[in-house]
């Protein structure tokens, strides 16, 4: 603490007891120059392992089995008429023989027989074609 004497009329100087902040705003600056100094840089790049060495080779694109249904339940191999079950399954066997399977996309019709669709589906479960999707759902919203 500081204390001030100045000219008063009194007899006994005034005592000022006001504190001193002059040592505690040095000691808070030094602090302050310490906790930047200890702050790690920040990086504003990221640091990726990549793999090296040459890239694997490109996989065999697969064939794509187009098997239409239309409103009247007439399927469709490749734009093909198939006239008939039987045929369907021979076709189906002789894409679930090739080493590599081919796609098949089924779009029906949303007018064609459930029946039908239904059958196509089971068709190529029981003859093991594991590359199948249903494609054209854009139809059935409404």
């Amino acid at each position: 603490m500081g204390m001030s004497v100045g000219n008063s009329t009194s007899e006994e100087p005034e005592v000022m007891m006001d504190i001193n902040t002059t040592p505690l705003i040095d000691v808070m600056l030094v602090l302050l120059i310490m906790l930047i100094i200890t702050i790690p840089i920040q990086l504003h790049s990221v640091n990726l392992d990549m793999p090296t060495g040459n890239p694997p080779p490109k996989l065999v694109e697969p064939e794509v089995v187009k098997i239409d249904i239309d409103e009247r339940s007439q399927i469709f191999w490749n734009a093909e008429v198939v006239p008939s079950r039987g045929d369907l399954e021979r076709r189906m066997v002789e894409a679930a023989a090739k080493q590599v399977q081919p796609e098949i996309h089924l779009r029906p019709n949303k007018l064609a027989k459930y029946d039908v669709v239904a059958q196509v589906l089971v068709s190529s479960q029981k003859i093991g074609l594991t590359k199948l999707g249903v494609v054209g759902g854009e139809q059935f919203l409404e």
